[in-house]
Order: structure tokens, then C-alpha cells, then sequence
């Protein structure tokens, strides 16, 4: 066990944990309504903190430990491919804008479904925009929890499943003490973080391969597709790659868990801030985390677990402290995540199922008792899942994604912009375009060469407005028919 690597990432985790205890004695002291607070934050972050928990809640598993994983594997291409990402920030804030955040607090929505209940006058829109939240992102929180635990394990030597378990402990006991305040104040450290993370192993890596030059040479001489745009195997294509365009840059406005961060932002300075901050972190860090992935072929060839490269690199080129302190980016990228998704998962249980269902006059103290009991179990769910990794956790995150996508960006853009869209419309969208995604993903995979998700947010649009106009008729008669 390496100390010196191990002991930055022990005060990481003090520093967390002291953070889920003053946002607890925070929320004490405040007057705000238990669920608003403990699930948004009562709305008052600011620009860089909106800036940061969006990055670092987008910036995940996938972005510092999978991904770095596959650009291992598949070379440049991927770099490119994941650059998709850069302007995931800017979308969903100039898309959703102002207007999300007046309306969200016109119908004093706490979470994305209270919105589309609102918007829609649906309960049905509720209910399965609840189960596909909960579906979908026990899949991405999965991935996160794999990713941790292979951290823990590469640094400590321990087994995976001792890993995952001091991980878990970790996690829960933050979130379910502090809530969203916590998440989002601990996302401005942890963005911190990974930005600095970034720039130092960058730095290292390029030294410790002798220069780009020396690298792209080794590179070339291993297989020359691992510079080309099309990947080490030559499945790469162009239009494989632009549909991940869809799926993790133009799409994450259908992510739940990074729209209601549209919600939380206190005036629309912070708005404007966070589009400039989000996109010059996103892009700087996912650039440098893939290069990174890509570069570590040249230096340590024969990694056989994708997951565990960023780890092994960190390792090998810094020293052990400062590969320690490079360590906590991935870490603070992975916790970030889950503490946003098991947030997320818990007010669609607590708000959509059990507030709407089976208790709608519950008093505080039960709501304050039922959410933090629902987040803690989540997370012990979530934690039998993951006991069973696979070798590259990305895939897990990118289902969740294309998932999430295909219920909820229609239903969300227009409910904010056409106001032709009903809740017949919306419904149809949402159960044509998470059927049609199992399927494809199920049965035909990256169908026509392009990434699952770009057919099934088609078949959503298409049937999103075609019902929506055909119910919008069918009504209009009916009115002139009764008056």
C-alpha cells in the first residue's frame, strides 16, 4: 500500500465529509422547505458554483476513468470523438435559459418531473419519467461506483470488492448528511480539482514519453490508425462519430440530472457566468483526460483493463504525493456524479412516487426521514450492482445517457417553446423513444453505423408532434362541439 499516493485522497475524503456536515448544520439553521433546500439548494447557486457542478456532475466515471480507458485502446480517434463534449455546458443553459428557470419557479418545480407533471397536467407524464430515471441511472450510477472502486483498488492493492465497499460507505454517509447544497458546494471543490489534476498529469505524461513527437513516433510504430481519426481497429467512422454529437453534446439537455442544475442558479448573471466558466473546464478537461489515455499507450503498453489506466499512469510518472493530490480529480469527478445522481434518483422516488402515491400530506419530519432513508438504500442497491464491473465502465454511463435522452428532450424543449405539445404528445414521445432505444440497443446496436441513440430521439420527435397535433384537433373539435 502506498502511503504517499494514499494519504492526499484519505484528506480529500475528511475535507467531503466536513463539507455533508456543514451543509447539514447549513439547512438546520435556514427556514427554507426541507425538499427544496435538500434537493436544489433553495436555487441560490451561484455562476462559478453553477459552473462546476456541471462539469463536474457531467464530467464523470466516464470522462476521467473510462474514457481515458478507451482512448487507450482506440487511440486519437477518441479524443476527437470526445470532443463532442465541449459544448455540453453551453447547450443546456442557452436551450433551457431563463425561461426554465421562471417557469420551474412558477410551478415551484424541485425536480425535473415536477416540471413536466406541471407543464403537461399529467400524472402518467410523471410516472414514467420517474421510472426512467430510476432505470436509467441506476446504470450511470453503477459505472461511477465501478470507477471508484477501481481507483481505491489500483492505489491500495486491495480487492475490488473492499474497494467498492469503503467507497460506498464514503459516499452515502456525505449525501445523505448534507443534500444538494453539499453536492454543489463539494462540486466547486471537486471541479477545482479535476482542472488542476488535469493540467499537472498532462504535463507529466508528455515529459515522461520524451515529448508529443517521441509519443505520436510510438505510437505510429504500434499501429498507425492510433493517430488516424478512425481508431486502432478502423471503427471509427465519421458518421459513428458525429452521432456522438447527439448523444453527449447537443442530447444532454435531456439529462435530468444536468437540467435541474437549470433550476438551482439564483439570478440570470450566474446563467451567463456558469456558460462561459462550463465551457472552457469541459472542454480543457476532456481534451486532457483523453489525450492523457492516449499518450500512456507509448509509456505503459499492455494495460489490459481499460478502467485501470488513468490510475497506473498517475502512478508511474508523478511522485507519489502529487500523483496522490492528481488522484482526487478522478475521484472528486466520480463522487461529484454519484452524489448528483443518488440526489436525483432519490426526489423521483421521494417526490414522484411517495409525496404523489402514498403520502401526499406527509408532515417534514417524515419527508426529512423517508428521503434520507431512500437515498441510503438507493445506495446500497446500487452498490450489489456494481459488484460485478465490467471492463470498461463507459458503456454503463452511455446507456444511461442515450436512455435518459430518448425519454426527455422533446418533452422538454417543447414544453418550454411550443405550447401546441400536450400531454398525449408528450407520452407518445417519451415511451416510443425509451422503447425503441431498449430495442435498438437490445437487438440492433449502433444501427446504420451511428450510435443507438440518434434513431430512437427521431422516432420521439416524430411521434411527439405528430400526437401532439392530432390530440390538439381532436380537442379543438370537441370544445366547438360542446359549446
Amino acid at each position: 500500500m502506498n502511503w504517499g499516493v494514499l494519504f492526499p485522497l484519505i484528506l480529500f475524503f475528511i475535507v467531503i465529509l466536513g463539507v455533508g456536515i456543514w451543509s447539514s448544520n447549513s439547512r438546520m439553521k435556514k427556514k427554507h422547505v426541507f425538499l427544496n433546500e435538500y434537493f436544489l439548494g433553495s436555487r441560490e447557486i451561484g455562476g462559478y458554483i453553477l459552473a462546476m457542478t456541471m462539469m463536474a456532475t457531467y464530467g464523470s466515471a466516464s470522462s476521467f476513468i473510462g474514457g481515458p480507458g478507451v482512448a487507450y485502446s482506440k487511440g486519437l480517434g477518441w479524443v476527437l470523438l470526445s470532443m463532442a463534449q465541449l459544448p455540453a455546458g453551453y447547450f443546456v443553459l442557452m436551450v433551457l435559459g431563463k425561461k426554465f428557470a421562471i417557469v420551474a419557479r412558477k410551478y415551484e418545480a424541485i425536480t425535473l418531473n415536477d416540471f413536466l407533471k406541471a407543464r403537461y397536467r399529467s400524472t402518467t407524464v410523471g410516472i414514467i419519467g420517474a421510472l426512467s430515471i430510476i432505470i436509467f441511472l441506476f446504470s450511470a450510477m453503477a459505472a461511477q461506483w465501478v470507477g471508484g472502486a477501481r481507483l481505491i483498488e489500483s492505489i491500495t492493492g486491495i480487492s475490488y470488492n473492499s474497494a467498492l465497499f469503503i467507497f460506498a460507505l464514503a459516499v452515502l454517509i456525505y449525501v445523505v448528511i448534507g443534500g444538494f447544497r453539499a453536492v454543489a458546494v463539494t462540486d466547486a471543490i471537486q471541479g477545482s480539482i479535476m482542472f488542476v489534476g488535469t493540467i499537472l498529469l498532462l504535463i507529466a505524461t508528455i515529459i515522461a514519453g520524451g515529448g508529443i513527437g517521441n509519443i505520436m513516433a510510438d505510437l505510429t510504430a504500434e499501429n498507425p490508425n492510433l493517430v488516424s481519426p478512425f481508431g486502432a481497429e478502423g471503427d471509427l467512422t465519421p458518421l459513428y462519430v458525429s452521432s456522438f454529437w447527439i448523444l453527449v453534446g447537443v442530447g444532454v439537455v435531456g439529462l435530468p440530472q444536468v437540467t435541474v442544475r437549470a433550476m438551482s442558479y439564483k439570478n440570470a448573471k450566474a446563467m451567463h457566468r456558469a456558460i462561459i466558466y462550463s465551457t472552457i473546464f469541459v472542454g480543457f478537461i476532456m481534451l486532457g483526460m483523453h489525450l492523457i489515455g492516449a499518450f500512456a499507450r507509448s509509456i505503459i503498453p499492455g494495460i489490459e483493463v481499460g478502467d485501470t489506466v488513468m490510475p497506473t499512469i498517475a502512478m508511474e510518472v508523478l511522485p507519489p504525493v502529487l500523483a496522490g493530490l492528481v488522484l482526487t480529480a478522478p475521484m472528486a469527478a466520480i463522487m461529484s456524479t454519484v452524489d448528483s445522481l443518488l440526489i436525483l434518483v432519490s426526489s423521483a422516488v421521494v417526490k414522484d412516487v411517495y409525496i404523489s402515491f402514498i403520502n401526499p400530506n406527509a408532515s417534514e419530519k417524515k419527508m426529512k426521514n423517508v428521503s434520507f432513508f431512500v437515498t441510503a438504500i438507493l445506495g446500497i442497491i446500487v452498490f450489489l450492482i456494481s459488484l460485478s464491473p465490467p471492463n470498461f465502465l463507459i458503456w454503463l454511463n452511455l446507456f444511461a445517457f442515450g436512455g435518459l435522452e430518448s425519454a426527455f428532450i422533446w418533452p422538454v424543449i417543447f414544453g418550454l417553446y411550443w405550447k401546441g405539445g400536450n400531454k398525449y404528445g408528450a407520452i407518445a414521445s417519451m415511451i416510443v423513444g425509451v422503447g425503441s432505444y431498449i430495442m435498438f440497443h437490445t437487438f440492433y446496436p449502433n444501427a446504420f453505423g451511428m450510435h443507438t441513440v440518434v434513431i430512437p430521439i427521431v422516432l420521439s420527435l416524430v411521434f411527439y408532434v405528430f400526437v401532439s397535433l392530432i390530440s390538439g384537433k381532436y380537442e379543438s373539435k370537441a370544445r366547438l362541439h360542446l359549446e
